[in-house]
């Protein structure tokens, strides 16, 4: 074949999405006679999409020059702008930027009114959004991007402008509005109206969108369409190593832990080389929340800090490993901080759950109630099934540790219904458990240790060590270990148990701090345990209190 027959071909397989074909087709065509810089384009497409990144950056670099010696300055600064858009999504900000700079330089100084204009707000707006919170600047940014899209009939501008609005528009807390245009670029995308870079820049940042939002069932809808949009075309990588993370949380939730810590290892080597590229640290934590749940303590400790020094924040489940490895007070003074860090409502509805848990483990009700209430707030703002579920669960283990158990009993089992309806099994085998514990304190133990039963088994099946392992302890209570204590001692319990210090259980009960203390003293060594808090987590776990 000459050289002109196989560029012919080339562009034939570019129509026809095989990617991997028509890059090996453009660069023996290239080693024959250069490429033009149409065609240079088209190269470096290709090989952004099967993830030849070196390749895609000097096509785009070399596209660039050619016109710029033709004097097509449009053209050449269109090329800038995609060459910075492959930089800055790899983490070469640097580089990424220079290139922005010199693509706005080139319009102004040839004072050009083209659609690239447009497509530079993008990346401003991504930075108001992201780097400076500003989301009013942030959403007239895109704006004026979607603007540029429409005026020049450029689908895929306006999809990525509208995309961004929607993205501002969560942030600033329009979750309605901003779903809605999510939902709408969605459909430019699934009828095939935009090129396959950014439909796929799409597909992974809605999907982002949806699990920042709690919105499991759309998270799963939109990865299994992408899945589908990239089986379709052979050799397509560029977009599989933020969104196999995403998958990997899917498959953890609906209990495929195996496969997921499968995908979250891909992920994790997809997004090492090159370095530097920002969701390598979502790999990482995912692969730490795994190896947490496992009961591997010292293999997902490593894990939360090469996320920590990836960039992405190691909480709360670096807090939970701290709870699990016994160590309260660090695991309470961790989440307390990540909650105090988080400023907007997404953010903080991510740590409630843990806060909730980490609280009561400390004996501290009354935060453990206050975790609960603005996890009902958020619940109720956001309308996400799943938070509904989080909040239920929560709600049962307040009640539960505040002597409540016909309340708690009425949560957890509201609780069970919604995780049955989202399809988790670990999260529904935890709550079955905890609602073994509030059947236990009304004293209908048969009821108690059918509930843990089934609880620890579900958790024994899915390979949750730690939980399964506790539940088999809780199985091994006894329904009357409470009559190893005093009435005297279960209300010093209970009152130890609600956070008070000595001299205030002293001043409620009207005794001697001495006495207060003799009375800790022998519940500790009636219950086998060595601090308040431990004996707090004893009293609820067995409906002492």
């Amino acid at each position: 074949m000459t050289s002109t027959d196989v560029l012919v071909a080339a562009r034939a397989s570019m129509a026809r999405r095989r990617w991997s074909v028509a890059y090996a087709e453009f660069l023996a065509a290239d080693h024959e006679k250069s490429l033009a810089a149409e065609d240079r384009e088209l190269l470096a497409s290709a090989a952004h999409l099967i993830g030849e990144d070196r390749v895609c950056a000097d096509s785009w670099e070399r596209a660039h020059h050619d016109h710029l010696a033709a004097g097509d300055v449009a053209a050449a600064a269109r090329c800038a702008f995609w060459l910075s858009f492959g930089l800055l999504n790899r983490g070469e900000t640097a580089r990424g930027a220079g290139w922005l700079a010199r693509a706005r330089r080139l319009l102004d100084d040839h004072d050009l009114d083209v659609v690239t204009r447009g497509y530079l707000r993008v990346p401003d707006g991504l930075h108001a959004l992201e780097a400076e919170g500003d989301v009013a600047r942030a959403g007239g940014a895109f704006r004026e991007a979607t603007a540029y899209g429409e005026r020049f009939g450029d689908a895929d501008l306006v999809a990525m402008g509208r995309l961004g609005q929607g993205q501002a528009m969560i942030r600033g807390g329009q979750i309605v509005e901003g779903v809605g245009l999510l939902d709408e670029v969605m459909v430019a995308v699934t009828a095939e109206e935009l090129s396959p870079i950014v439909a796929g820049t799409v597909y992974c940042a809605v999907i982002l969108a949806c699990r920042d939002l709690f919105d499991l069932r759309r998270a799963h809808e939109w990865t299994e369409a992408l899945d589908d949009w990239c089986r379709s075309q052979p050799g397509l990588v560029a977009f599989r190593g933020q969104c196999l993370v995403h998958r990997s949380e899917i498959l953890q939730f609906h209990g495929l832990w195996t496969e997921a810590w499968e995908e979250a290892r891909r992920a994790r080597d997809r997004l090492t080389t090159p370095f530097g590229q920002p969701a390598v640290g979502m790999a990482h934590y995912q692969l730490a929340e795994l190896l947490r749940l496992r009961g591997r303590f010292s293999e997902a400790e490593r894990a939360y800090r090469r996320a920590r020094e990836a960039g992405h924040d190691p909480y709360p489940g670096l807090a939970l490993l701290r709870l699990a490895q016994g160590r309260v007070e660090e695991a309470a003074g961790a989440v307390g901080h990540a909650l105090h860090a988080a400023t907007d409502r997404l953010a903080r509805a991510k740590m409630l759950a843990a806060q909730v848990e980490i609280m009561l483990a400390a004996g501290d009700l009354d935060r453990a109630r206050e975790g609960v209430d603005e996890l009902d707030e958020s619940a109720a703002a956001l309308g996400a099934p799943l938070l509904q579920a989080m909040a239920a669960q929560a709600r049962g283990a307040v009640a539960l540790a505040s002597g409540r158990a016909e309340e708690a009993v009425e949560a957890f089992r509201d609780a069970c219904r919604r995780w049955q309806r989202l399809e988790a099994p670990y999260e529904h085998a935890r709550t079955r458990v905890g609602l073994g514990l509030a059947c236990r304190a009304l004293g209908d133990e048969e009821t108690a240790a059918l509930e843990l039963h089934v609880g620890r088994d579900a958790l024994d099946e899915l390979g949750a060590g730690p939980d399964a392992e506790r539940a088999t302890r809780l199985l091994g209570a006894s329904a009357g270990i409470g009559h190893r204590l005093t009435s005297r001692q279960r209300e010093v319990l209970a009152l130890v148990a609600a956070g008070h210090t000595n001299p205030e259980i002293a001043a409620a009960l009207v005794v001697s701090e001495h006495t207060v203390r003799r009375h800790l003293q022998d519940i500790f060594a009636r219950l086998g345990v060595t601090s308040r808090a431990a004996a707090a987590v004893y009293a609820v776990e067995h409906g002492l209190l």
